[in-house]
C-alpha cells in the first residue's frame, strides 16, 4: 500500500488568486486513525488558507505533544513549521513572533497539552493578547496513551471505558474570554463550513484568536455516552449566530428588518442568505458571553460559532511597544547601538 500523495494533479485544478492550487497548501498524508475528527480540522485549515489567499512561506505553525500536534504534518507543508515539547507551543509561538511580527501563526494544541500540562503557558499567553491563531482540537481524552480522561471531559459523561467522569470540566473557552481573548470561538470538526468560516475570521483577527474545536476521537471516546463524541455533539449543538467571513473589499452594506431574510450578493459572484434574528448573542460583551456558555452547559448543549469578539483589545506588541522590523534584517547598529544607550535604558529603571 502506498503511502504517499499523488504527484499528478489536474490540469485545471481551482488556483486561488495568488495562483496556487490546494496542493501548495497539503503536507503529508495522515497517519491518524480513520475518521478522527482531527483529519476534519486540518482539511478546514488548508481550504481557510488557500480561499485567504495567504502565502505558504508567510506561516509559521506550531504545536506540542499529542494526537492533535502530529496534524502540523499534515497541513500547510511549504510553510514553517516547530514541534515543541509537551506543554510549550506558547512559548515557542511567542519566541518566534517577537522575532517577526510579519508572518501569520497557527498554533495547534490539544485539550491534553493546553489543559493539563500546559494551562500555565496558555493562560499567560492569552493575557499578553498574543498576534496568533490557537486551535485546541478537543477530543477529552489522551489518545496517544488509551483514552484516559482530559482535564476537558465533562463531568458525568462516560468513556469507552465506561466509568463516568467524576472531576469538573475545564471549559478553555470561558477561560479564554476572562483572560482577556479578543477572539473567542467554539467549533465542531463534523460541520467544516462553520470551521473554515471561523478560521478565516480568526486569522483575520489581530491578537489571539482562540478556536475550540471539538474533535472526536473514534478510537476511544466515540461513544453514544460521550459528550465529546459525534452522536453527542450533532444532538446537542447549538449555533450562537450565524455568520459568513468576507475579506477586505468593498463594503457591501445592507439594510432589512429583523425577522427576515436578504440574499447578497458577494465580491466572488456567490450569493448568501441573510437572516436576521430577533435576539442575537451580544459576542462583544465579556460577561454576556459568559452567561451564554453557561446557559448552554445547563441546558445539556454545547455552543458554538464565534463567542465574543473585542477588535479594540492590543496585542503583545502594541503592550510592548516593539519594533516593527523583523529582527533578522536588523544590523548591528540597531541590535548592538552601544554601551551609552544600554546605560540609558538601565537608568530609566533605576
Amino acid at each position: 500500500m502506498s503511502y504517499e500523495r499523488p504527484t499528478i494533479r489536474h490540469p485545471d485544478a481551482k488556483k486561488n488568486s495568488l495562483g496556487y492550487t490546494r496542493k501548495e497548501y497539503e503536507g503529508s498524508i495522515s497517519t491518524l486513525c480513520a475518521g478522527c475528527g482531527h483529519d476534519s480540522i486540518t482539511h478546514a485549515l488548508i481550504t481557510a488558507c488557500f480561499e485567504m489567499n495567504l502565502e505558504p512561506h508567510r506561516i509559521v505553525k506550531l504545536s506540542g505533544i499529542g494526537c492533535s500536534s502530529k496534524t502540523p504534518a499534515y497541513f500547510l507543508g511549504r510553510s514553517h513549521g516547530f514541534n515543541s515539547v509537551h506543554g510549550r507551543m506558547p512559548s515557542v509561538a511567542t519566541g518566534a513572533n517577537m522575532a517577526n511580527r510579519e508572518l501569520v501563526y497557527i498554533g495547534v494544541s490539544g485539550d491534553g497539552d493546553t489543559a493539563s500540562i500546559g494551562m500555565g503557558q496558555f493562560a499567560h499567553v492569552v493575557r499578553r493578547n498574543l498576534d496568533m491563531v490557537y486551535v485546541v482540537m478537543n477530543n477529552g481524552c489522551y489518545g496517544l496513551t488509551k483514552g484516559q480522561d482530559s482535564a476537558t471531559a465533562d463531568r458525568g459523561s462516560k468513556t469507552k471505558k465506561g466509568r463516568p467522569v467524576s472531576l469538573e470540566s475545564i471549559d478553555l473557552c470561558e477561560m479564554a474570554i476572562q483572560l482577556g481573548a479578543g477572539f473567542v470561538g467554539r467549533g465542531f470538526s463534523g460541520d467544516k463550513k462553520q470551521v473554515v468560516e471561523m478560521l478565516k475570521a480568526a486569522v483575520a483577527h489581530k491578537g489571539l484568536a482562540f478556536l475550540d474545536i471539538i474533535s472526536p476521537c473514534v478510537s476511544f471516546n466515540n461513544v453514544p455516552t460521550s459528550t465529546k463524541s459525534y452522536a453527542w455533539v450533532r444532538a446537542h449543538e447549538e449555533a450562537a449566530l450565524p455568520f459568513d467571513f468576507i475579506p477586505c473589499c468593498r463594503e457591501i452594506t445592507v439594510d432589512y428588518p429583523q425577522g427576515s431574510v436578504l440574499p447578497v450578493t458577494l465580491h466572488d459572484g456567490s450569493v448568501i442568505n441573510l437572516y436576521k434574528q430577533d435576539d442575537l448573542m451580544e459576542i462583544t460583551s465579556r460577561s454576556a458571553a459568559m452567561d451564554a456558555l453557561e446557559q448552554a452547559k445547563t441546558e445539556h448543549r454545547i455552543l458554538t460559532g464565534i463567542l465574543y469578539l473585542n477588535p479594540e483589545q492590543p496585542d503583545t506588541h502594541a503592550l510592548l511597544e516593539t519594533v516593527t522590523t523583523p529582527l533578522n534584517t536588523m544590523g548591528r547598529e540597531e541590535l548592538c547601538p552601544g554601551n551609552a544607550e544600554l546605560q540609558r535604558i538601565n537608568d530609566a529603571f533605576r
